[in-house]
């Protein structure tokens, strides 16, 4: 039936067209696209006799006249374009357990910077109530001794919010956490000690300067001074004028609109300056679901940043009050705003973030492998486009709105600092001695070892008390309640404590 439908519409072109001989347009046509094509029923002329009917791809596959599509396992959702080994034309490094890797999106750019960075959220909520720069100045030498790689500083611009998250004049920077000269130091103090630094870059809204004739705040001023029209029109409340909304609605502030030609224009200079006369080396973006992934790529395309994150949040799936087994969906969408981005972007990993919530409250560490044999999270399916964390200033800090479970904190970080992905730490974890302490070994044994965005995960067991992963055929790694000894010939100990523990290969 779709054959016929193709073939009707291809018809009705050539009425448009005024072609008299409508079959020696549509043999053109199937002429164009390929010998496999020509000889299809859609490309017969409508009075021949069929050979066989070819109302089913399975038929026409078996008739010898399409080019077989490639089918995906029911098992799971996989992402919708080629595999990230094949586009990059590299050797395949990940490996899991089971199966052939799923496909994922072109990487137009190192997003993921040099494959073994370590990020720090370099700031907590309440960061702007201390000088926050000069401090961040006099904790460099910590910072870099530690082994972090990339350090990712608060919301830069003048703000309603005095955290930085509800933004008005873009190049205002003189910011609750200190001036635009401060700002320009606390950059040149870090990079000078080796590391990477990022911004957090919030254009999913803005707030305005003025209000229009009507009283609605929707006039901006500065450098960017827009008006209504880059607002999306979905945005009633701020009276917006311009296109329809590309993703989920703020509603806090007026919605930008990317569509606007002016409006990304005026972004990618602003990001520039930010590049190149702040110092900046990449960006965090902030709430990408409140605008197309394809925006982000056109602005990292033109900056060419050194690392790139979004902020893709949703919530997990549930049955009841617990999170299910499978948790697919949820990790599809954000490998599907990944690929809208053109892979120019890796994204926080929820829900790695939100199945480890599950395994430490209910000892349920089966969750952590997948019915492929994977990780469950984004960093079974695009381990390089994953950046993993545990807690930030939302979920953690002084908001505590999804907190971390406390009787997990070690066996977490152990897990994220031996799988793939990007782990990123979180600045509250250095006022802990202990835990700065855990960290500081965990940074330096992943370093050692060699582990990185891309590394082969093969995990061995994930029972309800145990979890054992031997990571790039070199180290074993143990976390849960049950007990586990591998064989001591062949690994000898690195690392342990608490239900947990890791080993070299001997």
């Amino acid at each position: 039936m779709q054959l016929n439908k193709l073939r009707q519409k291809l018809e009705a072109i050539a009425r448009e067209l005024e072609v008299a001989d409508k079959e020696t347009f549509l043999s053109s046509v199937a002429t164009e696209h390929g010998a496999e094509l020509a000889s299809s029923q859609l490309f017969k002329p409508s009075g021949a006799a069929p050979s066989g009917p070819a109302d089913t791809v399975d038929e026409a596959e078996s008739n010898g006249r399409l080019k077989p599509r490639e089918r995906r396992p029911k098992k799971q959702m996989k992402p919708k374009v080629d595999e990230l080994e094949e586009a990059e034309k590299k050797p395949r490094l990940f490996e899991p357990a089971a199966g052939p890797p799923p496909k994922v999106g072109e990487e137009e750019l190192a997003a993921e910077g040099s494959g073994q960075e370590i990020l720090l959220q370099g700031f907590n909520w309440e960061s702007w109530k201390q000088g926050w720069y000069h401090k961040l100045m006099d904790q460099a030498d910590e910072i870099a001794d530690m082994g972090i790689t990339c350090i990712w500083l608060p919301p830069p611009t003048d703000s309603v919010s005095p955290q930085g998250y509800m933004p008005g004049d873009l190049y205002n920077l003189n910011s609750k956490y200190g001036s635009q000269e401060d700002l320009k130091r606390c950059v040149d103090k870090l990079q000078s000690k080796g590391l990477k630094v990022l911004c957090d870059i919030v254009i999913n809204h803005r707030c305005a300067q003025q209000q229009d004739k009507s009283g609605i705040w929707n006039v901006f001023g500065g450098k960017m001074a827009w008006d209504a029209k880059a607002i999306v029109v979905n945005d009633r409340k701020f009276k917006g004028r311009g296109n329809r909304a590309t993703g989920d609605e703020f509603a806090a502030a007026p919605n930008i609109d990317h569509m606007q030609d002016y409006v990304r224009k005026d972004l990618t200079e602003w990001l520039e300056w930010l590049r190149d006369d702040i110092g900046f080396d990449g960006w965090r973006f902030d709430f990408v679901r409140g605008y197309g992934g394809q925006f982000v790529r056109e602005y990292v395309l033109a900056t060419e940043p050194h690392f790139v994150v979004g902020e893709y949040w949703d919530s997990l799936d549930y049955d009841g009050n617990v999170p299910k087994l499978n948790q697919d969906r949820h990790r599809q969408q954000t490998i599907d705003w990944i690929t809208a981005a053109g892979g120019a972007a890796t994204a926080f990993d929820v829900t790695t973030k939100g199945i480890l919530h599950a395994v430490f409250e209910k000892d349920e560490l089966n969750r952590l492998r997948d019915e492929e044999g994977r990780p469950p999270g984004v960093m079974g399916w695009w381990p390089s486009r994953a950046t993993t964390f545990l807690e930030n200033h939302d979920t953690g800090s002084t908001q505590g709105h999804w907190r971390f479970p406390k009787e997990g904190h070690e066996q977490g970080l152990v897990y994220l600092m031996t799988h793939p992905g990007i782990p990123c730490m979180f600045y509250d974890d250095l006022q802990d001695r202990n835990m700065k302490d855990l960290m500081r070994r965990l940074i330096a044994l992943r370093q050692a070892a060699g582990i990185h965005c891309r590394s082969k995960v093969y995990i061995m067991h994930a029972q309800k008390f145990l979890y054992v992963a031997e990571i790039d055929g070199s180290l074993l790694m143990k976390i849960g309640k049950a007990k586990y000894e591998p064989d001591s010939t062949k690994w000898k100990p690195l690392e342990s404590g608490k239900d947990w523990g890791i080993w070299q290969k001997a």
